[in-house]
């Protein structure tokens, strides 16, 4: 069982880590192999790829994103900061395996070989946060002709492993090695060209180059068929990994494919947008590009439909958390528009929301919650809503399915409940109301669900005024948001959002039973940008 379950871990995104499953095996014939070479082409500044997960019955087992974060000076060498998420999700996170892992890879831009490199691990019970640097020489070859010892020239960790053999050449009939460590051992992998195929995913159609991933020696390892579909193309992205278990098939499929705003030298991918002080991470990514080799399914028209949206793929809003005047956070919260494709055969756009306590809070009332909706792309209504909350004793997994045409949401659990159509859930009524007439003294309402209770979310624009957010006066629209409960201003919810066409939520207050809550966007002031 323990296999399986890093099994699901290790191919959700991060193939190549499979070898680390074997124990060490015997060197492959020489005269197998044939020269690496190097292309760059994967290596692009910005390139954001994101991936759903399935598993057997399961549509959405995981997710994964793996972006070239940017290159500069690190730990005192030139090189390229490689990142990559992975989770699980739904059923899958709460029966079968719970993970949220991280990692980071520092890599030479000459040859991809890793100089540093860090894992956050969050698989279950466990916990870990380990970073390793490897002593390897400049200019090394990037492909060794034979297996080295751990920390010697050659040596990748599964992240730089896989945008490695992105970069190599991909001859028809070739097979390459590449010599992959983890907690200090080293394993041997081949990756074998096998042929041609066209590919149809989410994201249209690509022609592609077949590989199949092997260890040699290992007949266990081998038996999963562990497949990976390259575009056809300089840039080699991967629209397809297939693994086979005695339980079913698991398939990571592209669901995204962005190359974020391309930045001048020396700084990080989206050039000066804000960033979250705590994580560095972007707080808004601009549009994503299409996919190479790929037919967008959408076409032009898709694009024009989305065209007045105040938001765009790859947006991400980051707040921290404070109580009453404490200048110390308490908590944290991201939301993203991850990928505008087909999802469970519907044009949607995926949403993806967590909050976190954190410092005193976490002892008092801990917090960790995860929302995934897919909400359609023309009325950014949820068609199905992935709620994994965990709040001090009380947890919920819930899955619903939102039949907006019949007025209906379907529970996992088998509830089945009659909803008013065009109910929005917690999450997509935040990007929804950004799409409102929000001059004063509009009032719009909209219908959501809420803890299997349909709710009548009242919004009022009160007033234009200007706040001060990381050391900048921003203009914004200060909103009331009341439900139709008998007290359903008693938590005294307001909303700021900037007064530009973006409708960014700037700050978030309530009152409750801890005193007042306030969640302001992270951003940098103006001179730190």
């Amino acid at each position: 069982m323990y296999h399986r379950k890093r099994l699901l871990l290790l191919l959700v995104g991060l193939f190549v880590s499979l070898s680390l499953q074997t124990t060490p095996v015997r060197a492959q014939r020489q005269n197998e192999l044939v020269d690496g070479g190097f292309s760059p082409a994967p290596y692009r500044t910005g390139e954001k790829l994101t991936y759903n997960v399935s598993f057997s019955n399961f549509p959405t087992a995981g997710h994964v994103e793996l972006m070239v974060w940017g290159r500069g000076a690190y730990f005192g060498r030139e090189g390229l900061e490689l990142r990559a998420r992975v989770e699980t999700t739904g059923i899958v996170s709460a029966a079968l395996y719970s993970l949220n892992n991280n990692y980071l890879a520092y890599v030479d831009p000459a040859t991809g070989l890793p100089f540093r490199t860090q894992q956050v691990i969050r698989e279950g019970s466990r916990s870990d946060d380990v970073s390793l640097d490897y002593n390897q020489p400049l200019g090394v070859s990037a492909l060794p002709s034979k297996t080295t010892p751990f920390g010697a020239s050659g040596t990748y960790d599964f992240l730089s492993a896989f945008y490695r053999l992105r970069a190599l050449p991909l001859a028809p009939g070739a097979a390459y090695r590449v010599a992959v460590s983890n907690d200090g051992a080293q394993y041997d992998a081949v990756l074998q060209v096998t042929g041609r195929e066209l590919i149809k995913t989410n994201v249209g159609s690509s022609n592609t180059i077949v590989t199949q991933l092997r260890v040699p020696g290992n007949k266990a390892i081998n038996a999963y068929s562990i497949r990976v579909y390259f575009t056809d193309d300089a840039r080699h992205v991967p629209v397809l990994m297939t693994l086979r278990l005695q339980a079913g098939e698991i398939r990571a499929e592209l669901a995204s494919a962005e190359i974020l705003t391309e930045p001048a030298p020396g700084t990080t991918p989206d050039g000066n947008l804000p960033r979250n002080p705590s994580t560095n991470a972007p707080l808004v990514a601009s549009s994503p590009s299409t996919v190479p080799g790929a037919t967008n399914p959408g076409g032009d028209s898709a694009s024009a439909a989305t065209a007045d949206l105040p938001f765009k793929v790859g947006e991400q809003l980051n707040f921290n958390f404070f109580l009453g005047n404490a200048a110390q956070a308490v908590g944290t919260a991201s939301f993203q528009v991850r990928a505008r494709d087909r999802f469970f055969n519907r044009d949607g756009f995926f949403l993806f929301g967590s909050m976190q306590s954190s410092g005193a809070l976490q002892s008092l009332f801990p917090v960790n919650d995860r929302i995934s909706s897919y909400v359609d792309a023309s009325t950014l209504l949820p068609f199905r809503t992935e709620l994994r909350l965990q709040e001090g004793k009380r947890n919920t997994n819930w899955v619903i399915t939102n039949d907006q045409s019949s007025g209906t949401a379907t529970f996992n659990d088998g509830t089945r409940l009659d909803v008013p159509i065009g109910a929005h859930d917690l999450l997509s009524v935040l990007y929804a109301l950004r799409s409102f007439d929000l001059t004063p003294p509009k009032r719009s309402a909209v219908a959501m669900l809420i803890n299997k209770r349909p709710r009548t979310l009242s919004i009022t624009a009160l007033r234009r005024e200007t706040i001060e957010l990381g050391g900048q006066r921003i203009p914004a629209v200060q909103l009331s948001l009341v439900t139709d409960d008998p007290q359903g201003d008693r938590f005294n919810l307001r909303l700021w959002v900037s007064a530009d066409s973006r409708r960014l939520p700037l700050r978030l207050t309530a009152i409750t039973p801890l005193g007042t809550v306030r969640a302001d966007l992270s951003i940098l002031p103006v001179g730190n940008q």
